[in-house]
C-alpha cells in the first residue's frame, strides 16, 4: 500500500486504487495527493476518515464501499467536487444531517447507499440537487422523505428492499425519472397523479401488495414493468348491489363551479382566483372516466384491465388492472366500456 501511495505521489497521479488491501486505517499521507479524483478503497475493513482528507478539493469519485463504516464520515461533507460516492456495503445505520445538508456535496451526481442499514433519510437530502442516481437498496427504510422532491434531476432511484408502507406523492415532482424501483417493500398502493413522471421508462414494484394501478398508469411512456408477486384484483364477475346516490351540497356545489371554471368567460372562472381558499380545495378534484366531468370528493371505484402490448406498446403480453373513478352510477350503467365495480370482501 505504502508504494501505491509514494508512486502517485511522486507520478502526481490523479487516481489511487487501494481496494482489497485489507486495510483498517487510511494512512495520512493520501492528503498530500491533492491532484487526485478517483480515490478507490472500496473492499477493506475502514472504520474511518481521518479529517486530513479534506485537503483532497479536487476528488471527483470517492468508493468506500464494503468497508465496515457506522455513519457517513463527515469529512464528506467538505468534498466540494464530488461527483460519485459510493458508500455501499457497509454498516451505515446513520445519515447525519450536518453532512449531506452541507454545500460540500451540492455538486454530488451519484449516492449509493446499497446494503446498509438505514431507517431513514434526513430532509437535508434537498441540498443534493445536481443528484441524478439515489440508490438505497437492502435497508430498512421506513419512509421516503417528501423534501425528494427538490431532487429535480434525479433519473435513477432505488428503494428496493426496504420497509416502506407508502410514497409520498411529492415524488411525482421528480421530473427526470427514468427509473423507478421500489420492489420488495409493503406498499399497498401507489399514490395518484404517477402521469406526472412523463419520462418514466422502468417500473419496479414486484413483491409488494399493490391491488391495482393508479389513475392514467397506461399513459405512462414504460419500456419495461416487473409487478411479479402483489395482490392485484382479478377479472372475476360478481353481482353488484348499487346504492342510491345522495351527494352532500357540498359535492353538488363542488361539481358546479369545476365545471363552470372549464369555461373561461363565466363569471365563476373570472372570480375564482380571489378566492384562494376555494381554489385549493378544489385543486384535488378529480375527473370522471366516461364523461369527463369534474367530481370533488364522491365517486364510484372502478378497475379497467390494460394490455401491455396493445394499450401500453410494451413487449409484455400480461394485463394489469389499472384504477379507474366514474363520477356516478348513471356513469357506470352506461353501455359499452370496460370499466368494473371493485368488490369489496
Amino acid at each position: 500500500m505504502a508504494d501505491s501511495v509514494i508512486r502517485a505521489l511522486y507520478g502526481k497521479s490523479t487516481s489511487l486504487n487501494l481496494s482489497s488491501r485489507k486495510i483498517k486505517y487510511i494512512p495520512k499521507c493520501v492528503s498530500r495527493l491533492t491532484n487526485l479524483s478517483v480515490l478507490l478503497l472500496n473492499n477493506n475493513s475502514i472504520t474511518a476518515l481521518p479529517g486530513e482528507l479534506l485537503s483532497l478539493q479536487n476528488l471527483a469519485e470517492l468508493n468506500l464501499g464494503n468497508n465496515a463504516l457506522k455513519e457517513v464520515p463527515a469529512v464528506l461533507g467538505h468534498l466540494e467536487s464530488l461527483k460519485k460516492l459510493y458508500l455501499f456495503s457497509n454498516q451505515i445505520k446513520l445519515v447525519p444531517p450536518e453532512v449531506i445538508g452541507t454545500d460540500g456535496l451540492q455538486n454530488l451526481v451519484v449516492l449509493n447507499l446499497n446494503h446498509n442499514q438505514i431507517q431513514r433519510l434526513p430532509p437535508e437530502i434537498k441540498s443534493l440537487t445536481k443528484l441524478q442516481h439515489l440508490n438505497v437498496l437492502d435497508n430498512k427504510l421506513e419512509e421516503v422523505p417528501v423534501e425528494l422532491d427538490h431532487l429535480t434531476k434525479l433519473s435513477e432511484l432505488n428503494l428496493t428492499s426496504n420497509n416502506l408502507a407508502w410514497l409520498p406523492q411529492h415524488l411525482y415532482q421528480c421530473k427526470d425519472l427514468t427509473k423507478l424501483h421500489v420492489a420488495r417493500n409493503w406498499l399497498t398502493s401507489l399514490p395518484e397523479g404517477i402521469r406526472a413522471l412523463a419520462k418514466l421508462q422502468v417500473l419496479d414494484v414486484g413483491g409488494n401488495m399493490l391491488s391495482m394501478f393508479p389513475v392514467e398508469f397506461h399513459l405512462l411512456p414504460l419500456k419495461e414493468l416487473y409487478c411479479e408477486g402483489n395482490r392485484f384484483v382479478q377479472w372475476e364477475p360478481v353481482p353488484s348491489a348499487q346504492d342510491v346516490e345522495v351527494l352532500t351540497l357540498k359535492e353538488l356545489a363542488a361539481r358546479f363551479v369545476l365545471r363552470e371554471d372549464r369555461n373561461r368567460f363565466s363569471l365563476v372562472h373570472r372570480m375564482l382566483p380571489h378566492y384562494p381558499y376555494l381554489t385549493a380545495l378544489l385543486a384535488n378534484c378529480g375527473c370522471c372516466a366516461l364523461c369527463l366531468d369534474p367530481f370533488l370528493t364522491t365517486w364510484l371505484e372502478c378497475v379497467h384491465f390494460i394490455s401491455l402490448r396493445k394499450d401500453m406498446k410494451m413487449r409484455s403480453a400480461q394485463t394489469v388492472p389499472v384504477r379507474a373513478r366514474l363520477c356516478s352510477y348513471k356513469c357506470f350503467n352506461t353501455d359499452g366500456h370496460s370499466y368494473y365495480g371493485v368488490a369489496t370482501r
